[in-house]
């Protein structure tokens, strides 16, 4: 390290602007972003310079600190409501700080004994949640017959292809060695995430293997619709690895129906695995948790910590009814790290593709360490309460329509004053987002575009949906009258 770098002077100029940044987020002072051309930012970092050259300054690295938060996405700006990122709790901030000072990679327990327990202890809880864990305590690590267990990983795309990867052991325990038999499928609502698709091209077995399932008007995955399909599959000689359902949809925020699902593959014997990144948290919840009615059904589900449980990017829960599956997904050997040892914990790297994992679990701690699993549920539900609310607005409203009452935090909407075309609604949100002063998002919903929000920020109020409301209604004028329409 430079020797004239003083760790303290550093760490105090970040802590002013961050606890300053944080203030005036909250208050909803200036623009939620502003995007500026990536070659004059550069400029303004001197990114280049300090690449080169080193010896930053503390009076520098305020100046470009200054820079970086004034062109960040500002999540704790009430009018942030896009996309299904957490607005942080700041003790997973906190948290933060301390994975990357002290850089404990505690996959193998020996490399990280604090770090390694807290993401045990936080799976158990979760697990708890789902109906899978049956210790004594959260702490309790002892090796119980048809317990539940899981695993925590950098994302939801990489929780489903590790939880489809086990799947597949369950169904073709020989495909790690010989690879993905041809005659494997996967039925997946039409509108699954991609991640899901993804994992299944990344396993060899081809996009092809991918059965899409009916959804509803609204995107709900059609429970009546799986027999004819699985049906059809099995007619033609193939083989169900797993069969995936939505808790939530990304597009709509809306359940798939969970029990249904489950009854469908206890009757077939059919691995059945539940994508809760989203809508899972509704499981802290005791007035929301209705809506994951069957989960515990399923053999495996992921659940994003990183969404509705306030913790940053990325802590993504991979979860299994049976704690045995959790060593079918990956097996490979090291020499170097899988041998002989004495040890008084545990190693989670043999469940997971990464190796080098800091400390998830910490983030989720610390957060409910923090607020308490009521003070989550209490927040789930608030959340959940808030955009239904907002609904109400936006319906009451004459040239507003909206497709769903909304099950979570997601609400989708249209504005219909000068008509309904998918172009106009993209550009509204275009122009939303170039003026800065809101962040919202856009979904296609059975070919119908949509504006969308997702209510992450707990200090957004109707207040600032009536102003939202009102600077659509501006810039739907300013579209289509430059455009020409009436």
């Amino acid at each position: 390290m430079n020797r004239s770098f003083q760790l303290p002077a550093y760490l105090k100029i970040a802590f002013d602007k961050m606890l300053t940044y944080l203030k005036e987020s909250n208050e909803g002072k200036d623009k939620v972003l502003q995007q500026r051309p990536a070659e004059d930012l550069a400029k303004d970092l001197q990114l280049n310079h300090w690449i080169k050259n080193g010896g930053i300054s503390p009076a520098d690295f305020s100046n470009i600190l200054a820079v970086y938060l004034e062109n960040t996405q500002h999540m704790h700006h009430p009018k942030y409501i896009g996309h299904q990122v957490s607005v942080p709790h700041p003790m997973a901030g906190v948290a933060g700080l301390v994975n990357g000072l002290s850089n404990n990679p505690m996959g193998i327990y020996e490399m990280g004994p604090a770090a390694a327990t807290m993401e045990r202890t936080v799976i158990n809880w979760l697990l708890d949640k789902v109906g899978w864990f049956k210790g004594a305590h959260w702490s309790d690590f002892s090796l119980i017959e048809g317990n539940g267990g899981g695993v925590l990983t950098n994302g939801g795309s990489m929780a489903n292809l590790t939880a489809l990867s086990a799947a597949r052991s369950a169904i073709a325990p020989e495909s790690w060695a010989e690879g993905s038999p041809k005659d494997l499928v996967v039925l997946v609502p039409a509108v699954a995430h991609y991640s899901v698709a993804r994992a299944i091209s990344i396993m060899g077995m081809g996009k092809n293997s991918v059965i899409p399932v009916a959804v509803d008007a609204n995107e709900r995955l059609r429970p009546e619709a799986l027999l004819p399909v699985y049906e059809q599959v099995k007619a033609s000689g193939k083989r169900v690895m797993a069969v995936v359902a939505n808790a939530c949809a990304t597009s709509t925020g809306l359940y798939d129906p969970l029990d249904e699902v489950g009854h469908f593959c206890e009757t077939n014997n059919l691995w059945y695995h539940v994508d809760g990144a989203h809508g899972a948290a509704a499981l802290v919840s005791p007035e929301e948790s209705g809506l994951m009615k069957g989960a515990n059904r399923a053999d495996s589900m992921i659940w994003d910590a990183h969404k509705m449980l306030q913790v940053n990017a990325l802590c993504a829960a991979i979860l299994y009814k049976d704690q045995q599956h959790m060593g079918a997904a990956f097996q490979q050997k090291g020499a170097y790290l899988f041998h002989e040892k004495e040890q008084p914990g545990f190693d989670l790297m043999p469940y997971t593709i990464e190796c080098t994992k800091s400390g998830l679990g910490a983030k989720l701690f610390w957060t409910l360490a923090a607020e308490g699993e009521k003070g989550m549920g209490k927040f789930v539900h608030q959340q959940y309460q808030k955009t239904k609310e907002f609904h109400q607005l936006f319906s009451a409203h004459p040239d507003f329509y909206c497709p769903y009452i909304p099950e979570s935090n997601i609400i989708c909407f249209a504005y219909t004053k000068h008509g309904e075309d998918n172009d106009i609604q993209l550009a509204i949100r275009n122009e939303i987002i170039k003026r800065g002063n809101f962040y919202i998002s856009s979904t296609e919903v059975q070919g119908r575009r949509y504006l969308r929000l997702t209510v992450m920020n707990k200090l957004t109020t109707s207040a600032h949906i009536d102003a939202l409301i009102q600077e659509i209604i501006l810039v739907g004028k300013k579209i289509t009258k430059g455009s020409g329409n009436k």
